[in-house]
């Protein structure tokens, strides 16, 4: 039996040879230097922060190249596919706004010239370039049981071995094909597997975008390159799936580092120019001193879905993962407040070599307050409108209700120089302007901190005679003040601070103490926003009915 019947004969029903594929996916028509990168999940559940990592730096250099951005779907672990995975994995790409040139728009459905980008539907594909391997002598079958493949790993194991089937371990790469014919015929199951050409004694050299230089011994284990079920392995699929879709780059995790001359033996044994590697360090934490990996099961802020519940802006957290991928782009940010992230110029070499960088949520949270800051505050209202929507409706409902007086509130000190950063996510907003609302400030029991005044006859005088005497709807801001600085000469208070901190004793007080007993009557708290504005808003007759409460 020649090579090429025994591989149809371990092969029978592959519909297309290798050559028919090669001549489908033709090379792409894109500008020198484009590159042609993928996000490729797995439909095992939803990407966690490390996958959008890795998923956004490969979509922005893809689109800073004019390059192609698609999404494959690697999904040959039936075993752990999840319903709707793709779904899933789709809906929170759209939630942060990454979007892809080709490949699955739904769980069924795609678009592009170079799928399926479903591994599941390329099967006849794989099996198709597993029959060139075993026409060439590059592959056999292989009949190894499970008892017999962890005999294998016991006794490695205990002299000290390294692990896998390779040299005299592999003992079916020896088989002839009689016997191999013999034993299918009798109903055994059998994967094929790669004859590795490597020699583990000698070394290659890798060079990695990110780490640089990186050298490893060769790959001398036959892997398995197509399951019993007929699938194929991870290894061998991403390979086919790369050259046919004409990757040129694959960012990855360094997790998949101690792989790599496995996966590019591979493509050279199927005669493929091999992608460029680039493999990103993983995220780490602080935790009590000490850095770990961001976990899944530790740290709620490793989940995407984490973010959209928040209400974390997922343009913030992009700008955040950028300072990540490029080590100069926080003082570009800097130099550039309000540009977008395409006008900066990502760079493989500015990517941290070593280590792994700490997630740092407060500097996060810095980004987004900025960003926010930076927002009409009309589309802070829409944002924050579908945000309550969906994950608090009582204020919806409310802030739906009085839509022009919410954007209102929301717009003070906003349109300014250094404008107000009072919240990092939309769901720090009904917190922060709560006391905006008779509907909230009238039925939640109030606490007031009236900081340096404490007595409760001297707090009725200065709001009694604030809003007999010097209050005024129609007095603009400086008229107010000069009314403020007014009323605190009439009850014994400093209007002026140097003259309070040369001479403290001769005052019950100054101007802030004064401005803080209105303030807290009005909203409880000291640290709001600007004290004119919000009287403004709310009103006389709001202003007397809160004010009667220290009556």
């Amino acid at each position: 039996m020649t090579n090429k019947e025994f591989a149809e004969f371990l092969l029978p029903d592959v519909e297309h040879d290798w050559e028919y594929y090669e001549n489908l996916y033709p090379e792409r028509d894109l500008p020198e230097g484009a590159i042609v990168t993928r996000y490729a999940p797995s439909p095992t559940g939803l990407p966690h922060m490390g996958n959008l990592l890795s998923g956004f730096m490969a979509y922005c250099f893809a689109k800073q190249s004019n390059g192609v951005y698609f999404l494959r779907i690697e999904d040959t672990d039936t075993e752990r596919t999840v319903e709707n995975g793709v779904s899933k994995i789709l809906d929170i790409m759209k939630d942060f706004d990454i979007t892809f040139d080709e490949g699955m728009i739904n769980d069924t459905d795609e678009v592009g010239s170079y799928g399926p980008y479903m591994q599941s539907k390329r099967k006849d594909i794989y099996q198709a370039y597993a029959r060139k391997l075993i026409e060439e002598d590059k592959a056999y079958p292989s009949f190894a049981s499970k008892e017999e493949l962890d005999e294998i790993r016991e006794f490695q194991e205990s002299t000290k071995q390294r692990l896998g089937y390779y040299g005299r371990y592999a003992k079916d790469r020896h088989m002839t094909k009689e016997e191999a014919i013999s034993r299918i015929n009798n109903g055994e199951k059998f994967v094929i597997r790669m004859k590795s050409p490597g020699d583990f004694n000698k070394s290659i050299i890798i060079n990695d975008l990110i780490k640089g230089k990186i050298e490893m011994p060769e790959n001398d284990i036959d892997e398995v390159i197509i399951k019993k079920d007929g699938l194929p392995t991870y290894h061998f699929a991403h390979a086919i799936d790369d050259h046919l879709m004409k990757t040129t780059h694959v960012i990855r995790g360094d997790e998949w580092v101690s792989s790599t001359a496995k996966h590019l033996q591979i493509f050279d044994v199927l005669g493929f120019k091999h992608v460029k590697y680039a493999h990103l360090a993983p995220l780490l934490k602080n935790d009590n001193g000490t850095k770990r990996k961001l976990s899944k099961r530790k740290d709620p802020e490793t989940g995407l879905v984490y973010y959209i519940e928040q209400g974390i802006p997922v343009e913030a957290v992009k700008l955040y993962l950028a300072t990540i991928i490029n080590s100069n782009f926080e003082a570009w940010l800097d130099a550039n407040p309000g540009s977008d992230i395409s006008d900066f110029k990502f760079d493989f070499k500015k990517v941290g070599s070593s280590g792994g960088a700490i997630y740092d949520m407060e500097k996060l949270t810095n980004i987004s307050k900025n960003y926010l800051s930076r927002l009409k505050a009309t589309e802070v209202y829409d944002r924050v409108l579908n945000w309550a929507n969906s994950y608090d409706k009582d204020f919806a409902s409310l802030i739906s209700k009085y839509k022009d007086y919410t954007i209102s509130i929301l717009n003070i000190e906003r349109e300014q120089k250094k404008p107000r950063k009072d919240f990092a996510k939309y769901s720090d907003v009904s917190n922060s302007i709560w006391y905006m609302y008779d509907e909230l400030f009238d039925n939640k029991e109030l606490s007031y901190d009236f900081k340096n005044i404490t007595d409760k006859e001297e707090i009725k005088n200065i709001l009694s005679t604030y809003i007999d005497k010097y209050y005024d709807e129609a007095d603009d801001k400086e008229t107010w003040f000069n009314k403020i600085k007014s009323l605190c000469d009439l009850l014994g208070y400093a209007s002026d601070m140097k003259a309070y901190k040369a001479n403290p004793d001769n005052f019950k007080g100054n101007v802030a103490d004064v401005s803080t007993v209105i303030r807290v009557a009005l909203t409880t708290s000291s640290m709001t926003p600007d004290l004119y504005e919000l009287l403004k808003l709310i009103g006389k007759e709001r202003i007397i009915k809160r004010f009667n409460r220290f009556n």
